[in-house]
């Protein structure tokens, strides 16, 4: 059992997930690697020194330079705003220390392929957070799709929802400013990574993209409410998905339907315990969607709970983010979702923004 240094940039929402699930993974799973709580950044001292003492970190910097640089910090957290990402990791990536980026990578496709490039180029373990398909019942839906218990994939449809920009008389922030602020820069990253990760590869889409409250108190807002996406799979499937910040009444709208030639899936992360399955073979007289509830027997369950229906929530799938990042590390192989994950997921972005401006189909191949 080795310690490992751990640095992390942002002490907000996000970098407090991490921090938690740094502090906890060694306990939750037994990992070979302990984390050390080595070194918080944060834009200023003050909060710096804050997050130190509630965080339970040796050290605190204003500097993302200090923290990438130090000797004892040997694995780099980014939970910092977009912007931020590529600097710290190609700087981090440059000192062969590898490198967990929170969603999206980087704040254009332009930084997440230069990040993607660096961090193959020094063969140096990379990994995105995309926290979400992590839960027990999404591994599992997974597994059932890999496994063709519901036949070969015909449909799907996913969603990103959320009900935090809903109100017109929101004031407007940071969140209603620049393109990797919106929605598909925010919400849709992580629903597309959904379908790249149970569906497989997107060959083409048509998407609209739309602003609907265009001024808010303290500012006009320069990026998406919302928007709509019909997309064709490699696999010849077809998809739909749609990404919201103004969904009135849906908190955490992380949703998707499958349909299968034998069966079909469905999943609400408002509900994020259970997976609903249809089986086409079962018997007639009870032939409809079953609840199923998880436990023990599915993925990552059994080392927070013994209790099946007990469930897992948000902070767990961070420190299964966690244990998988340490992983890595001691094996020297990235794990998924890697910076070329990430990247692929912002080509689809991309691809998107431009059907919308352009109002047709988009080739993925061509970004």
């Amino acid at each position: 059992m080795s310690e490992i240094g751990i640095g992390i940039l942002g002490g907000g929402y996000m970098g407090k997930a991490h921090a938690v699930a740094m502090a906890a993974v060694g306990a939750v799973f037994n990992t070979a690697l302990r984390p050390r709580l080595e070194m918080v950044c944060a834009s200023q001292e003050e909060s710096a020194e804050r997050y130190r003492k509630a965080y339970g970190f040796a050290r605190a910097t204003a500097d993302w330079r200090v923290l990438v640089n130090d000797p004892k910090v040997e694995a780099i957290v980014i939970a910092s705003p977009q912007e931020t990402h590529r600097d710290i990791a190609e700087a981090a990536l440059a000192l062969g220390k590898p490198v967990f980026c929170e969603k999206p990578l980087g704040a254009s496709i332009d930084d997440s392929l230069a990040m993607t490039e660096a961090a193959e180029r020094a063969g140096v373990v990379n990994m995105v957070g995309f926290n979400y398909i992590r839960t027990p019942a999404s591994q599992f839906a997974r597994k059932l799709i890999s496994d063709a218990e519901i036949g070969a994939i015909t449909w799907f449809r996913g969603e990103h929802t959320e009900d935090f920009y809903a109100d017109p008389q929101s004031p407007a922030s940071w969140r209603t400013t620049g393109m990797a602020n919106g929605t598909m820069g925010d919400l849709a990253p992580h629903m597309i990574n959904a379908a790249l990760a149970l569906i497989g590869p997107v060959d083409r889409v048509m998407a609209e993209v739309e602003t609907v409250h265009s001024e808010r108190t303290g500012g006009a807002v320069t990026n998406d409410d919302h928007a709509q996406m019909m997309c064709r799979f490699a696999s010849g499937a077809m998809g739909q998905m749609y990404f919201s910040r103004i969904a009135t009444g849906r908190k955490m709208g992380y949703a998707y339907e499958i349909t299968g030639t034998k069966g079909a899936i469905r999943f609400d992360q408002e509900d994020q315990n259970a997976l609903w399955l249809y089986k086409s073979d079962d018997p007639e007289d009870i032939r409809g969607f079953r609840k199923i509830l998880t436990g023990p027997a599915h993925p990552d369950y059994l080392p927070f709970c013994q209790g099946p229906g007990h469930g897992t929530g948000y902070q767990d799938q961070i420190i299964i983010e966690a244990r998988d990042f340490l992983r890595a590390i001691e094996t020297k192989q990235s794990i998924w979702p890697s910076f070329r994950d990430g990247h692929e997921v912002n080509r689809i972005v991309a691809a998107a923004l431009a059907s919308s401006d352009a109002k047709t189909w988009q080739d993925i191949n061509a970004f």
